[in-house]
């Protein structure tokens, strides 16, 4: 018989840096989990995607078992570690502060695929054009 789901918690949490502090250790603690033990499995889970913000599910089960999903980096992370930014524009639509390319879209595109609502790989990379702009890039050809 498949178990209860208790609760559902969405959270980003630096790769292997998870501790039992906040914004980690309230969120889940409230759903009676072994804070620590996650803690210790998302970071193993994570470790090699060192400098990413990770956004990971965790559904909390009413025994207070959990399962975890590790998702793709955050869109503007892809794209800040392929031009080799360190951040968007305050102001994105006066201030561009650099050019991105269709191609680098796509290229960020196939590995946050699993993340989008899409299985064409053109519609993924104009999901991450509106990213792009947001941040402040031009997209060139």
């Amino acid at each position: 018989m498949a178990k209860k789901i208790k609760a559902v918690v969405k959270l980003q949490i630096e790769a292997g840096k998870a501790n039992p502090a906040p914004p980690v250790g309230p969120a889940l603690a409230q759903h009676g989990m072994n804070i620590s033990e996650f803690c210790q499995k998302f970071n193993e889970a994570s470790k090699n995607q060192t400098g990413f913000t990770i956004p990971v599910e965790v559904v909390v089960y009413e025994d207070r078992s959990y399962n975890f999903k590790l998702k793709q980096p955050l869109a503007s992370e892809l794209i800040k570690k392929k031009l080799g930014i360190e951040k968007g524009s305050a102001m994105p639509n006066k201030n561009k502060i650099g050019k991105i390319t269709r191609d680098q879209l796509r290229s960020i595109a196939k590995e946050k695929m699993a993340d989008l609502n899409t299985k064409d790989i053109e519609m993924a990379a104009k999901i991450l054009e509106g990213t792009a702009k947001n941040m402040g890039l031009e997209i060139v050809d």
